[in-house]
């Protein structure tokens, strides 16, 4: 076995970044007119592929169902990093997190590969309207190159808005927080003058829509709308969603849309058997909210059930709220009669946890944060209303929006196109899927000292796992540590590893193999 993983030294980047630009069919603003189709461009935090168009109807989604109704849903689709930073990364670049070496929460792209062109700044060069709302990059990461226009905040919402808050006890516990960093001269605020600081981690408020980013960020979304239905140009606009992300904040009426004790646990609140705790994450989002510092370690007994229900329930009704704000799109988008000449993307950017494995938030290389939402609808989509079983990935995002709006798709992007499932959803495609996750950078406690890479293969029937210790100043893999297999037509949920059965040691070393081989040779044949 190779201890060294396929990372791209410099002069490879390099190479990439002189191809992305030499490839470009740049056209001019002057030259484009609005025979382009527009694109609408739906990026959710946190959203678990759990809506009605993928077969479950536990969480209402009658807005993203719609969507399902005239597009493509993607059942086996996959982030290549489950955080939300590298996913989105990877995505908006079309390239996978080890090109790109951006693994955490902080590192900017750009500082690797600062003439990247990504998504929404290649439309931009083919003469689009390119407008970008929400959190579309990282935290409201203006990524001031890739817009026509610089990405504006809605007024009176901090600069990264999830930890807004409109009851009176969580502004309570916000005010002492803000003291208490006062006192020991600290400070939190952000680029607008905002203070940061967590108090619980839901909230029940009797609230308009519009009390919280999300629901204002539609409203601006709307005027945008009409504002560009009197251009003569394509548009790209993103309106990138923050909930359902932490806190679990949403007015009151999504909330009375589900009986708390009607809502079910996770099955598997438990530990994979046949590996470490560790692997599960140590959760530290969630830990960071006033009412949730007793949250366990996923290899401890499992966290009170009332407190699950709660946190449930307040995932729940963040993803009715934020389906709400997405119908409000949709309408505007019909009423304006820009639908039929539309592409829409809805991605959620990566899964997350809900005590399955006993463990909460995302960050792992399972599948439960691995397999994302991912529906493309409206224009240029003739299966309306199928589904693909298909194994696809985010990289194929930024081919796939290419092709169907009619530009040379890039030789240098690291996924491809997903046009032939558009027009036939049942077709062969791909033989596997790639994810990784970093272990130990941030917000993880455990036993095992420094970094560890996951790396990951999705194959039709199982996924493969092979932990390294990472290298951080090399950006390289060392030593193999651990070794994870489940089969999912005996596992679905993960449960048991069975990487170390000598029943299965024949298909370890062929999935060892083909992990090592990398995404290229698991190409579809066109």
């Amino acid at each position: 076995m190779k201890n060294d993983k396929p990372i791209l030294p410099i002069a490879l980047l390099s190479y990439i970044i002189v191809v992305f630009t030499s490839c470009s069919t740049e056209v001019k603003q002057s030259e484009t007119k609005n025979t382009f189709p527009n694109i609408l461009f739906i990026p959710v935090d946190d959203l678990r592929p759990e809506m009605g168009a993928y077969g479950d109807n536990t969480i209402l989604t009658p807005n993203m169902d719609r969507l399902a109704r005239q597009g493509v849903t993607f059942n086996r689709a996959y982030c290549q990093q489950a955080v939300c930073n590298p996913s989105r990364a990877s995505l908006l670049t079309g390239l996978r997190p080890d090109s790109i070496q951006v693994w955490d929460l902080r590192t900017d792209f750009r500082d690797n590969v600062p003439d990247v062109v990504t998504l929404p700044q290649f439309f931009k060069q083919q003469g689009y309207i390119s407008i970008g709302l929400g959190k579309t990059f990282h935290n409201n990461d203006p990524d001031t190159i890739s817009w026509t226009v610089i990405p504006e905040n809605i007024n009176g919402f901090p600069f990264d808005p999830d930890a807004v808050y409109a009851n009176e006890e969580n502004l309570e516990i916000q005010q002492m927080k803000i003291q208490k960093l006062k006192d020991e001269g600290r400070s939190r605020i952000d680029q607008l003058g905002h203070w940061y600081v967590k108090a619980n981690a839901t909230e029940n408020a009797d609230v308009d829509d519009d009390a919280y980013y999300d629901g204002a960020q539609t409203t601006r979304a709307i005027e945008i709308l009409r504002e560009l239905k009197s251009k003569n140009k394509p548009f790209f606009l993103s309106v990138g969603y923050y909930r359902p992300h932490l806190p679990f904040n949403a007015p009151k009426k999504y909330w009375d849309l589900y009986q708390r004790e009607d809502i079910p646990l996770a099955e598997n609140q438990f530990v994979p058997e046949g590996s470490p705790a560790y692997l599960v994450h140590g959760e530290a989002e969630l830990r960071g909210y006033s009412d949730c510092n007793d949250l366990p370690f996923p290899g401890k007994e499992p966290w009170d059930k009332d407190r699950q229900r709660e946190i449930k329930h307040g995932y729940f009704a963040s993803v009715s709220y934020t389906d709400a704000q997405i119908g409000r799109l949709l309408d505007e988008l019909e009423r304006l009669e820009l639908a039929e000449n539309t592409i829409i993307v809805l991605w959620g950017d990566h899964g997350w946890k809900l005590g399955e494995h006993n463990g909460w938030c995302k960050q792992t290389t399972y599948e439960i944060d691995t397999r994302v939402p991912m529906i493309i609808s409206g224009y240029g989509v003739a299966a309306k209303g199928k589904r693909s079983n298909a194994l696809t990935e985010f990289v194929d995002i930024y081919p796939t929006l290419c092709e169907v709006a009619g530009f040379q798709v890039p030789e240098h992007l690291q996924g491809t196109s997903l046009v032939p499932l558009l027009e036939d959803p049942g077709q062969a495609w791909k033989s596997a899927a790639f994810s990784q996750f970093l272990l130990g950078r941030f917000g993880r406690t455990t036993t095992v000292e420094g970094e560890q890479m996951g790396y990951a293969i999705r194959t039709d029937r199982y996924r493969y796992v092979e932990w390294y210790v990472w290298n951080a100043e090399g950006n390289s893999a060392g030593d193999l540590l651990w070794r994870e297999l489940f089969d999912h037509q005996n596992d679905p949920m993960e449960n048991k590893n069975i990487a170390e059965d000598p029943e299965y040691a024949d298909i370890v070393a062929d999935l060892s193999v083909w992990l090592n081989l990398g995404w290229r040779y698991a190409k579809p044949t066109l």
